[in-house]
C-alpha cells in the first residue's frame, strides 16, 4: 500500500468516527498550546529584563549610602557628598562620567493641579550617561547649576499626569514644593526602568536642588559609567579605593557607602525566569505525555474494531509491515492535527495575554517547531504498540472475529 492511500484511508477512519477523533487530539491540542504559551511567556519575560538592562545604561555603577554602627546600632545614614563625586571623577582611571544624585518624592504643582513626582538634582551628563534623548527642549548647563536656576527637564510622561500635550509642557512654570520652576526641556519615552518609571521623573540641576529644594549639601547615591577597556569589576575596586579614602575609613574597618552593579540584580532574574518558565513548560508538557497515551488508547479500541478488516487486508496479500504503517501513519496524523490546532490555539492565547494583560509575550519559531516535534514524537511512540497488535494478528483468527 502506497504512503498516500495509507494517509486516504486514516484521513477516512478520523472522518468516521470525527467526535471521537477531535477527543482523542484534545490532548495533544491543549499540550502544545500550553506549552508555546508557557514558552511564549519565559521568552517575553527574558526580553522584557533584557530590554531593562540596556535601559540601565552602558556599565553603570551606583555608590549609594551605607549603614553605620552608632552604639552597636546600625543608622541609615547619607554619607555620600559632592566631594566623592569630584574625586571619583579626578582620580578614578575606570571611570569614564560621574553623575551624583539627590532626590525624593515632591508635591509637583501645575496651575491647580497636584501631583506627586520622583524628583530628581543631578548634573546635566544625566541625559547622555544614560541614554536618554530630547523630545523638544533643551537641557540645563553647568553653569545652569552653578548660578542655582530653577529650570526642569521633565520625562516624557509628566505632561500626562497634568492632562497636557506633552510639548504644551514646555515653558510652563511647574512648583515643586512651593518653589518655581520653568519647564525648559522633555525627554522622549524610556519607559519603565527597574523600579523607576522614568517617564514620570523631573530632573533638576544639582546645587539648586540641595540648597533651594532639599536644603541639604549630601546625595543619595552617585552613578559611575565604567569607561571603554575596563570591566566592573576592575571599576569597582577602584571606586571602593577612592570612596575609602575619601571617607579615611582605617583599613579593617567597614565601608560606609555600598557600591553595586544594577545588571546584576537583573541577571541574577533573567536567570530565575529562565528556570520557571522551563519549568512551566515541562509540566505544560505532561499534558502531551497524556494525549499520547489518549491516542494509545482510542487505537487499541480501533485495532480491535478493524480487527475482521484487518484479517481481510491479510487474506488478500498485505504484509504485517503495510498493516503495521497503515496504522501508525494514522496514528502519527492524530498527533500531526492536534499539534496543529495547538499551535494555532497558543499563538492565540499568547496574543491574548499580551493584549489584556498586557504581558509581552514572543512566540518563536523554535518553539513552534520543537512543540509541532514532540507531537509527532508522542504519535509515532504511543502508536508504536496498537500497529505492533494489528500487525501480529493471526489471519484466520482476525477473519473469524465478530
Amino acid at each position: 500500500m502506497l504512503l498516500g492511500e495509507m494517509i486516504a484511508v486514516a484521513l477516512q477512519s478520523i472522518r468516521a468516527n470525527l467526535f471521537r477523533g477531535f477527543l482523542t487530539m484534545l490532548g495533544i491540542i491543549i499540550g502544545v498550546g500550553s506549552v508555546i504559551t508557557m514558552v511564549s511567556l519565559g521568552s517575553g519575560a527574558q526580553q522584557a529584563i533584557d530590554d531593562q538592562i540596556d535601559k540601565l545604561g552602558a556599565n553603570i555603577l551606583s555608590i549609594s549610602s551605607g549603614g553605620m554602627m552608632h552604639r552597636g546600632v546600625s543608622q541609615q545614614t547619607s554619607t555620600l557628598t559632592i566631594d566623592d563625586a569630584r574625586a571619583i571623577a579626578a582620580d578614578a582611571e575606570t571611570v569614564a562620567a560621574v553623575v551624583p544624585e539627590k532626590s525624593s518624592r515632591l508635591q509637583v504643582k501645575l496651575g491647580n493641579q497636584n501631583e506627586n513626582l520622583q524628583v530628581v538634582g543631578t548634573t546635566p551628563n544625566f541625559k547622555d550617561v544614560n541614554g536618554y534623548e530630547l523630545a523638544a527642549g533643551s537641557n540645563y548647563t553647568r553653569a545652569d547649576g552653578a548660578a542655582k536656576r530653577r529650570f526642569a527637564v521633565a520625562g516624557h510622561g509628566v505632561a500626562a499626569k497634568f492632562d497636557t500635550e506633552t510639548e504644551g509642557l514646555l515653558g510652563e512654570t511647574l512648583y515643586m514644593n512651593g518653589i518655581a520652576f520653568e519647564v525648559v526641556g522633555i525627554l522622549e519615552p524610556v519607559g519603565q526602568v527597574g523600579w523607576r518609571n522614568v517617564d514620570e521623573q523631573l530632573w533638576i540641576p544639582l546645587e539648586t536642588a540641595q540648597f533651594r529644594v532639599f536644603g541639604t549639601d549630601t546625595l543619595d547615591r552617585i552613578n559611575a559609567q565604567v569607561a571603554p577597556g575596563f570591566t566592573p569589576d576592575e571599576a569597582i575596586i577602584d571606586l571602593e579605593r577612592i570612596m575609602r579614602r575619601e571617607h579615611k575609613i582605617l583599613p579593617g574597618k567597614n565601608n560606609d557607602f555600598g557600591i553595586g552593579d544594577p545588571t546584576q540584580f537583573f541577571n541574577v532574574r533573567a536567570a530565575a525566569t529562565s528556570i520557571f518558565a522551563a519549568l512551566l513548560a515541562g509540566i505544560a508538557s505532561i499534558s502531551l505525555i497524556v494525549g499520547g497515551i489518549g491516542i494509545m488508547n482510542i487505537m487499541l479500541v480501533t485495532v480491535t474494531e478493524r480487527t475482521r478488516e484487518v484479517g481481510i487486508r491479510k487474506a488478500l496479500g498485505a504484509t504485517r509491515l503495510n498493516i503495521l504503517m497503515q496504522f501508525l501513519v494514522e496514528s502519527l496524523i492524530l498527533c500531526l492535527l492536534g499539534g496543529v490546532v495547538g499551535i494555532l490555539l497558543g499563538t492565540g492565547v499568547s496574543a491574548a495575554i499580551a493584549q489584556f494583560a498586557g504581558w509581552q509575550t514572543i512566540v518563536s519559531p523554535q518553539a513552534v517547531a520543537i512543540a509541532f516535534a514532540f507531537s509527532a514524537g508522542v504519535g509515532l511512540f504511543f502508536g508504536i504498540w496498537p500497529a505492533r497488535k494489528a500487525a501480529n494478528l493471526n489471519p484466520i483468527d482476525a477473519l473469524r472475529y465478530e
